[in-house]
């Protein structure tokens, strides 16, 4: 970034009692909607060029750092393949808890003042929607990401919606510790 566009962006910020919030026009709720778009557009694209361009299902792990693989793994269950859906009423029982939380993120959304409010809750609601519209389509939740240390993998396989999820949660984490007059 430029200078300038630098001097043009500090110019944009407010002063507030919790930090510097960028006005660039844009109200907290616009900010949570592009987040979530990103979010799920991101997740989703990357899942589409994975099975459908490159036809991941077919090939062999890609080793892209010693500690990094892509490969693919189908999660029927959530997080560590905890409650896994075998059967389609599971499955459709998982999709109802996806979906109660994601009116309960929107409505949150929809009440917040404050844009980081916004971005953390957009990143979930991106992040639940992709994983849920996989879940639709295919049964499972496609994963790729796989972090490793020798034999040791802490988080197993995940995708771009996992990370989005996890990013909302550590924002919603920051603020609720470290932003002063939180009226969220």
């Amino acid at each position: 970034m430029s200078p300038r566009a630098m001097r043009r962006l500090y110019a944009n910020c407010k002063p507030s009692a919790h930090g510097p919030e960028i006005d660039m026009g844009l109200k907290p709720l616009h900010w949570g909607i592009i987040t979530a778009l990103l979010a799920f557009l991101g997740d989703q694209g990357f899942k589409h060029a994975m099975l459908d361009i490159y036809d991941f299902a077919n090939q062999a792990p890609i080793r892209l750092l010693p500690f990094l693989d892509i490969t693919l793994a189908w999660n029927k269950g959530v997080s560590y393949s905890l409650f896994t859906a075998n059967s389609d009423f599971e499955r459709y029982a998982l999709l109802a808890v996806y979906a109660v939380a994601m009116v309960a993120f929107t409505i949150w959304m929809l009440r917040a003042k404050r844009s980081l409010t916004t971005v953390a809750l957009g990143f979930l609601i991106g992040g639940a929607s992709g994983n849920a519209l996989d879940r639709l389509l295919y049964g499972a939740v496609a994963d790729f990401f796989h972090v490793h240390f020798g034999g040791f993998s802490p988080w197993g396989v995940f995708n771009l919606a996992d990370m989005a999820i996890v990013a909302g949660v550590v924002l919603l984490l920051y603020e609720s510790f470290f932003v002063k007059d939180s009226v969220d």
